[in-house]
């Protein structure tokens, strides 16, 4: 059989086991309007052709680097966030919060008691520079024209608006509102500073946080449909602990009304400072698992030696790195738990127990491999060889498709653990 015809038939039957292996997990999922065909990602042809090339030249380098670049493709969906409401409402503060950056930051949007934004500016998210934060001009003030207002920026390029209160929700809320309505994107009103409105109310007697919260909420979502929007819901955020009350929900709500690719990047850079999103960013990368090893079982059907070892050193490497940044194991990421919960980067490092919080190189990836290739050889040989028959003398392209797959989830599921530990670790230190 011809190799090339080997990774086209290796890569159709994956797709077709992923997809098999999924109904359980399709089957429960709800609200879903994407057909069955568009639930996953797949590498095009194009793809393959390009990484059949590379192989063909025998060039272990370049072969490395275009599947490097494939998985790098996959991951370069745009996704546009517009901040906006009144001067001094705190946009600026949650532009950097989101981004996972203090105000003081290089990089940070300028914050201050005056409006320090007179033009739209956009801040690239640190980690992913396909997120960009866009940072509006104040509403509010006596030359504001909401129907002007969209028409002097790029508002077909948003994915959707957040529109930010300090205080009291007014006219200039609605407005921009219903003129976002009639582009037909999506927004979300966010009531801002709610740690300043927790520590005033603490003064009173019988003081009930929750209670207090609902108040607030309530009372916004009143305000808003007095003036005009049918069943408002505005989520309650302090930017100075963004974790603390509806960032959870915000992000279930931004979540439910993008496209899948945009939900999946919109998860990435979401800053893991809740366990609900650590759990969600765990789930949202080992969804995308299926793609490396995929390409390792193209690689592996290869009679090139030391190929697939070479490309599985480097493409679980880059992952590996890719987890390490996006759950916040990262020492930016730290230093800003550190900064909120007045924890130590030490103090949290030593919750960690997965080798890899050590660093990520070819000794801890090559114990990875060990320990999958045992699990591999144990169980799943002779199941890859009958499942997979079309594989015949190039079986260790399923074999290395499992062996991929086992060691990106047990990586995975250890970093997870160990952000889960960091967050404990800083929720404790809040509580006393």
């Amino acid at each position: 059989m011809d190799t090339c015809d080997d990774i086209i038939k290796i890569t159709e039957q994956m797709q077709k086991e992923i997809k098999e292996t999924s109904t359980q997990h399709l089957s429960s999922a709800e609200n879903t309007t994407e057909p069955l065909e568009d639930t996953f990602d797949i590498i095009t042809p194009e793809e393959i052709e390009d990484i059949k090339e590379a192989i063909s030249t025998q060039d272990l380098p370049t072969t490395i680097k275009v599947i490097n670049n494939v998985l790098e493709q996959q991951g370069r969906v745009e996704l546009n966030i517009a901040v906006t409401g009144e001067s001094g409402s705190g946009k600026s503060t949650f532009v950097n919060a989101f981004r996972g950056l203090g105000d003081e930051e290089e990089g940070a949007a300028l914050t201050g008691v005056v409006e320090t934004t007179i033009v739209p500016k956009v801040f690239p998210h640190p980690k992913y520079k396909n997120v960009k934060i866009w940072d509006l001009p104040g509403i509010g003030t006596p030359n504001f024209k909401a129907s002007e207002y969209l028409e002097q920026f790029p508002f077909k390029c948003y994915d959707f608006f957040i529109i930010i209160a300090s205080d009291r929700f007014k006219e200039c809320h609605t407005k921009l509102a219903r003129e976002i309505i009639k582009i037909e994107k999506k927004f979300y009103f966010v009531r801002s500073k709610i740690d300043c409105s927790i520590t005033a109310e603490k003064r009173k007697m019988n003081f009930d946080q929750n209670k207090t919260l609902n108040v607030i909420r309530k009372e916004c979502e009143r305000e808003l449909t007095k003036i005009g929007i049918e069943a408002p819901v505005v989520f309650l955020l302090s930017s100075w602990d963004l974790g603390k009350y509806d960032l959870n929900l915000l992000q279930e709500r931004m979540e439910k009304d993008l496209s899948k690719h945009k939900r999946h990047v919109l998860m990435l850079a979401i800053p893991n400072i809740t366990m609900e999103i650590n759990e969600k960013k765990r789930k949202a990368l080992e969804e995308q698992i299926h793609k490396v090893a995929m390409l390792s079982a193209c690689v592996a059907a290869v009679p090139l030696p030391g190929l697939s070892f070479a490309v599985d050193l480097s493409i679980v490497g880059n992952e590996i790195e890719k987890y390490y940044s996006a759950i916040g194991l990262d020492n930016s990421s730290l230093q800003m738990i550190c900064e909120k919960s007045g924890k130590t980067i030490e103090e949290l490092k030593s919750v960690m127990k997965s080798p890899l919080h050590c660093g990520i190189n070819s000794t801890t990836i090559l114990n990875l491999l060990g320990t999958a290739s045992l699990y591999v050889t144990a169980n799943a040989v002779e199941y890859v060889c009958s499942l997979i028959p079309v594989l015949g003398s190039v079986a260790a392209g399923g074999i290395s498709y499992l062996t991929v797959k086992r060691m990106l989830i047990n990586a995975l599921d250890e970093l997870a653990e160990d952000a889960r530990n960091v967050l404990l670790a800083a929720l404790e230190t809040k509580e006393m």
